[in-house]
């Protein structure tokens, strides 16, 4: 469980993987390159697992100079209400606590990885507090696409939606 005394606001995380772009723009729809080795995969998938649970942990905190080093210099989060944030943004609003959050507990985290690149997913119980507006524990969805910069997982897009 991660949880704090203070009150941070509701731009919650989830990114939509944008692995497969080049896939698409073409007429075949193949998926990118899959990493090999079972073990090295699975290993890799726990590393990232660990690496989203940190993040959390920090925004969670307000620790944002932990939080910079894990989002990408061009991340942008689509929170539930559809608003597109960019990392100075998101962040900001963490520092200055107009994003609280007061707990985000993550259900298992599903990943799928490809070379440089992985795509999460995962529900999770969310409480926050945005610009002064209390939002009472939900469960939401995220996305969040993450890749390998400077042997460095950082999360690059994010969007949440909540469970209704």
């Amino acid at each position: 469980m991660i949880s704090s005394g203070r009150a941070r606001a509701p731009v919650l995380v989830l990114v939509l993987a944008a692995t497969g772009a080049a896939a698409c723009e073409s007429s075949s729809r193949s998926l990118p390159r899959r990493s090999a080795g079972a073990a090295e995969g699975q290993a890799e998938a726990d590393l990232i697992r660990a690496t989203e649970r940190e993040r959390l942990r920090a925004l969670v905190e307000a620790d944002v100079a932990r939080a910079r080093q894990l989002h990408a210099d061009d991340f942008q989060l689509i929170n539930p209400l559809g608003e597109a944030l960019s990392k100075e943004q998101y962040l900001g609003g963490i520092g200055s606590g107009e994003i609280d959050y007061v707990f985000w507990e993550p259900d298992s985290i599903a990943v799928r990885l490809y070379d440089e690149a992985a795509v999460i997913r995962y529900p999770s119980h969310l409480e926050i507090v945005v610009q002064g507006r209390h939002v009472p524990r939900q469960r939401y969805w995220h996305t969040d696409l993450y890749e390998r910069r400077d042997g460095q997982w950082q999360v690059v897009w994010s969007q949440a939606t909540e469970i209704r």
